[in-house]
Order: structure tokens, then C-alpha cells, then sequence
């Protein structure tokens, strides 16, 4: 089943495989269907903050709760070096997988299935996490610990009476916020490891 291609932002275009990249876009390939595919609104918010990232360059990403991997896969068509997903969902992780060898990136990502603790490495430049809002408190800790310090956070899918709490989280842990973007329903913070 295709679809319409349709932009994010002054950069993306989310686009079925059979379609022709226009010359002004980043395309992302994604299979039709699978929730994160770009159409939710926390989706866009990080794809539009991504676009203006100078921290992706040359950039080591963890993507939690990859879902489809188009975080990843934006990130690395950004110039990223390379991207660990981790969903606990085992079909979220093949379409991340699918999704990566659409777009020709399966060389430079790795998937786990499964949570946080499934990850050994540290030192990510790059965590980009778009989950639930309690989530994301809970794990605070272990999360930036996987940042390296002057790092970069793009935490998405927070509902709003969850936004206060996740800032007090990671700053808790040492993170500044340097953007707090309120959406219809959710909210998107980046924030910097200090």
C-alpha cells in the first residue's frame, strides 16, 4: 500500500519507496502504517528541532523507543556517524529494520529489542527518547548516565502535566534545558548535559 508523500519542517519528506526525492529534501523513507511514521505530532516536533542540530554531525545517537527508527534515520541522514534503536516492541524493531534498509542505513544501525538495560554502551552525543512522559521521569538516571557530558537530549511524547516533571528529572541530573516546546496535547524538550 503507498501513500502521499507529505513534508515535515523545512527539511523532510516523508515518502513511500517508489517515489522520486525532490532536490530541496531530506526524503525518509518509511513502509506505511506503523505509528511514528511522521503523522503524530511529537514526531514532527523532534524532526523540526533536528533539522537546526549542528550536534548530529559525526554524532553517536541512541534512539529509546525507536518505533519505525525515523528518528534515527533523520539523524543519520543529517550526517549522524551512526545509531543504536532500542523499542520493546519486536515488530517496532523489524520495521525500524526495514525502514533502515529502505533508506540504505542498515550498515549504521544497530537494534535491540527490549529496554534501557539492554544497551552497554555510553557515551552517546546524541539520545533522542520519544516516550511516555512518566517514563522518561523514571529513568532519568540511567538515561543521562548514557550521555556523554555536553551532550544532547530530544526528549518527545510528553503529555503536559508531565512537562514540569521531566525537566526537574534530568536536570536533576545535570541537564539544562535549552528548548521547551509546548504542542497541542505534548511537549518536546532539548536539553544539553552539562
Amino acid at each position: 500500500m503507498t501513500y502521499q508523500p507529505f513534508n515535515i519542517g523545512s527539511r523532510f519528506r516523508i515518502a513511500p519507496e517508489d517515489s522520486n526525492p525532490p532536490a530541496d529534501r531530506i526524503d525518509l523513507v518509511m513502509q506505511r502504517g506503523a505509528f511514528g511514521s511522521g503523522e503524530h505530532q511529537t514526531t514532527s516536533s523532534c524532526l523540526e528541532l533536528m533539522e537546526s542540530m549542528a550536534e548530529l554531525d559525526a554524532a553517536r545517537i541512541l534512539d529509546l523507543g525507536s518505533g519505525t527508527g525515523i528518528l534515527a534515520i533523520a539523524a543519520l541522514k543529517l550526517g549522524a556517524k551512526d545509531a543504536v534503536c532500542v523499542d520493546i516492541e519486536a515488530r517496532a524493531v523489524e520495521t525500524a529494520r526495514t525502514n533502515c534498509a529502505l533508506n540504505r542505513l542498515e550498515d549504521r544501525v544497530t537494534h535491540i529489542t527490549g529496554t534501557l538495560d539492554g544497551v552497554s554502551e555510553t557515551e552517546f552525543d546524541v539520545i533522542l527518547a520519544n516516550i511516555y512522559g512518566d517514563i522518561l521521569v523514571s529513568i532519568a538516571d540511567p538515561l543521562s548516565r548514557k550521555l556523554r557530558q555536553g551532550g544532547t537530549l530530544l526528549l518527545s511524547g510528553i503529555l503536559w502535566e508531565y512537562n514540569f516533571d521531566v525537566r526537574q528529572a534530568y536536570q536533576r541530573q545535570g541537564c539544562e534545558v535549552i528548548k521547551n516546546r509546548i504542542l497541542d496535547e505534548f511537549s518536546t524538550v532539548l536539553m544539553k548535559k552539562l
